[in-house]
């Protein structure tokens, strides 16, 4: 074999694991941004624990709830209560109550985000129905509860030093296999009617 022929050889092994290697990456990129996002609180992607703040402060901040559903699945959904206010580091619950108002079975799932963005970093759920499929029969109903907390370490950002609301909204969409499924104009024009 020649070097010209041998060089040749090894660019297109290497430009074949280059794309090898960025497909996978592709592949990988969503559920790697959802695990920077949690972890993070990027995007108003809030945090999740598995326990209480491990003390309470004196600030309070107003905890807005807001409820959302795609026109295509045909449900009721609102917070028993649109607001709150929350003592930083006190653990609370919040429940929302789902209907499904439409005359067939439904599957819905449930997207959620923090506003404003930079509050995320500090607002903590414990439990949440956010991205767990819920099937109803036409009128049933279920309560979901949200088990939340304000990190007391939103006192060391300065940013927030005058932050008094937060806003943690909700989605419901309808869904098939765990995620949501985008709602086409011809479903929107038949849940119009």
């Amino acid at each position: 074999m020649t070097d010209a022929s041998a060089k040749n050889r090894r660019i297109v092994l290497i430009c074949s694991g280059v794309v090898l290697g960025m497909t996978g990456l592709s592949f990988a990129a969503v559920p790697l941004y959802d695990m920077f996002c949690k972890a993070t609180g990027f995007g108003g992607t809030p945090m999740v624990g598995t326990a209480g703040a491990s003390r309470v402060i004196d600030r309070t901040i107003a905890v807005r709830f807001d409820a959302n559903v795609s026109p295509a699945l045909g449900w009721r959904f609102d917070a028993e209560q649109t607001e709150i206010t929350a003592r930083v580091g006190e653990t609370q619950t919040v429940f929302y109550k789902i209907t499904n108002t439409s005359s067939r079975p439904a599957t819905g799932i449930a997207t959620y985000n923090v506003q404003p963005s930079q509050a995320a970093a500090h607002f903590v759920k414990i439990q949440c129905f956010c991205f767990t499929e819920n099937t109803l029969q036409p009128g049933e109903s279920i309560e979901a509860p949200v088990v939340f907390y304000i990190d007391p370490e939103i006192e060391a950002n300065r940013e927030l030093a005058s932050l008094k609301s937060i806003t943690l909204s909700y989605t419901y969409f309808p869904s098939k296999s765990g995620q949501p499924v985008a709602e086409s104009k011809g479903d929107a024009a038949k849940s119009s009617l």
